[in-house]
């Protein structure tokens, strides 16, 4: 099969015909319809610090998909050919002791698709039919294929006090655009959204940000609608990226702080 792959360790990728997966006993096998490139795959075409102190080349890339499953294997029961599917892409031991306690998300044994095993961005994948999640016939496979980021948002806002509150989105990339429709419809008085980026800034717009703006405004707005004067300090915003642009500001009384990267540690020591 036709799979793209982290071959060595140096930047870039390569397009090559690699053995097709064969499932084990409890792993079903999906034919690949969509796949979501994230910013991990970037940093792993790039090759950077993080990448060369992560990852152990060659395997396939990419953990964000969605299509059919193919194939499952002999003790696999909730699962069958046919059904539209997408995966979380932890893969857990599940026999340490956290994972025996229900706290298999922070297993230190996690194995991620496309970073610590070969992943989606081939024609087709093994997953453990645990990690499969079954799709409704009216969620399209490009919608299935961005659960992953998606997901990440969801947990992001959910577990914070959002009905009434006026909330601050700092860097509207994927998930952060993702965070400001589900602080929408989760009943957000405000939001406000900010980016160095004005395309990212008019696509939180659209999602239904009250203010989109650049990070040295947020301040004004903040104290504007919440009657606070937050305290302010200097700090690198999200997806700066290498713009330079610092701003920020310490939280004020009643404030609380949820960090989608910081849900991810807690998921995965790794990351």
């Amino acid at each position: 099969m036709k799979a793209l792959v982290k071959e060595s360790a140096a930047p870039g990728f390569k397009l090559k015909d690699v053995a097709e997966p064969r499932i084990r006993e409890d792993e079903v096998l999906i034919r690949v319809r969509r796949a979501g490139v994230c910013g991990t795959d970037v940093h792993i075409f790039d090759w950077d610090a993080w990448a060369k102190g992560r990852c152990k080349p060659p395997f396939v890339v990419g953990h964000e998909f969605a299509g059919d499953v193919v194939q499952v294997g002999r003790l696999v029961t909730d699962v069958k050919e046919g059904d539209r599917v997408t995966a979380e892409g932890h893969i857990v031991d599940g026999r340490c002791l956290l994972c025996r306690t229900g706290n298999s998300h922070v297993c230190p044994f996690t194995k991620i698709i496309g970073v610590d095993r070969d992943g989606c961005f081939a024609e087709y994948i093994s997953m453990p039919a645990t990690n499969v999640w079954h799709l409704d016939n009216n969620i399209s496979y490009d919608v299935g294929s961005i659960h992953d980021p998606m997901g990440n948002a969801f947990h992001t806002v959910l577990t914070a006090d959002i009905p009434g509150a006026v909330v601050l989105i700092t860097g509207c990339g994927p998930i952060g655009i993702f965070a400001v429709g589900i602080c929408r419809a989760a009943g957000a008085s405000q939001i406000i959204a900010t980016d160095v980026n004005d395309t990212r800034l008019a696509l939180a717009k659209n999602m239904g940000a009250n203010h989109a703006v650049h990070p040295e405004q947020a301040v004004k707005l903040v104290k504007d609608a919440t009657g606070l004067r937050p305290r302010q300090s200097r700090r690198s915003c999200a997806d700066a990226g290498n713009s330079g642009e610092e701003s920020g500001f310490r939280l004020g009384r009643g404030s609380h702080l949820q960090g989608s990267d910081d849900l991810r540690r807690r998921r995965t020591p790794h990351v």
